[in-house]
């Protein structure tokens, strides 16, 4: 896996904080961009993070580049509909050189379940390129690919969305694999906009467990703000 920021939104946390001062005052934001101190950014930010009036962190937007991760992923990172995503497709790419796999480490570790997960993506690659070379469209024969498909995706998301984001895919019940991108994800944020995302990750960091009888009994360790 590989996960790249490609862009944000410059300056975000005094984008954000401008945002929401407006609602009060009596200059427009382009005045408010240039008058607001950081000392006065970040009593803004404390007042919108503490009060989680998030609407504001909408007006801050982040785009990745991931590649090197599997359709399993990807089927469970569109479920988050508040984003806008680009990925590779399969309908139109001819995987002529093969298939790039992800293999989960719980079958690397087993060496006969790794033997048996190579040979079948081996049979899997093999049919592939035969019905693409019968003259079958690349979007039909595709229809022999796995879940472990390796695929790249464009990811777009607002600040507030990517918090939501954290909060559910950061967690230990997560899925190994989309919990690796979350935290992956993070850590290119959080210097960007370090007082946002300060608490940001599973909602055990910021207010306890949500997971009930289905927790993981492995907390991480809670985040105060000032």
């Amino acid at each position: 896996m590989h996960v790249e920021l490609l862009y944000h939104t410059p300056d975000p946390e005094r984008a954000i904080a401008v945002a929401a001062r407006l609602c009060y005052a009596p200059v427009g934001a382009a005045e408010l961009a240039e008058s607001l101190t950081e000392e006065r950014i970040q009593s803004v930010l404390r007042t919108i993070m503490t009060s989680r009036h998030f609407s504001t962190l909408e007006h801050a937007s982040f785009t990745f580049a991931v590649d090197g991760v599997s359709r399993a992923l990807t089927h469970q990172l569109v479920r988050h509909r508040l984003a806008s995503y680009n990925q590779q497709s399969q309908r139109y790419v001819k995987f002529k050189n093969g298939i790039e796999t992800v293999k989960p480490a719980t079958i690397e570790q087993i060496p006969e379940a790794s033997e048996r997960f190579d040979r079948l993506m081996q049979e899997i690659q093999a049919a592939y390129a035969d019905l693409v070379e019968m003259g079958v469209p690349a979007e039909d024969a595709r229809y022999l690919l796995p879940n472990a498909a390796e695929s790249k995706i464009v990811i777009t998301m607002n600040a507030r969305e990517l918090y939501h984001f954290f909060e559910l895919r950061c967690c230990n019940r997560a899925q190994w694999e989309i919990r690796a991108l979350a935290w992956d994800m993070l850590d290119l944020v959080r210097p960007k906009a370090p007082y946002i995302f300060m608490d940001a990750g599973p909602s055990c960091v910021r207010e306890g467990c949500h997971e009930g009888k289905m927790t993981c009994h492995h907390p991480y360790p809670r985040v105060k703000r000032d």
